[in-house]
């Protein structure tokens, strides 16, 4: 199970070969525990709503 709160980073891993990973902040969590939606700030300025998946990694900060 992935546990990210605020401040976490995240990289999205490209599906395809050749496809850029993209790097943002979690800027909020919602959704459930079993189930959480991230808020993230990509590092381009876009916002998402995110599911993370299994392309999906969660940096803690040090």
């Amino acid at each position: 199970m992935m546990h990210a709160t605020a401040g976490d980073r995240v990289r999205i891993h490209g599906r395809t070969v050749g496809a850029a990973e993209r790097l943002g902040e979690v800027i909020e969590v919602r959704g459930t525990e079993e189930n959480p939606l991230l808020v993230v700030r990509y590092d381009d300025g876009h916002e998402v709503i995110l599911s993370p998946g299994g392309d999906c990694e969660v940096i803690h900060p040090a």
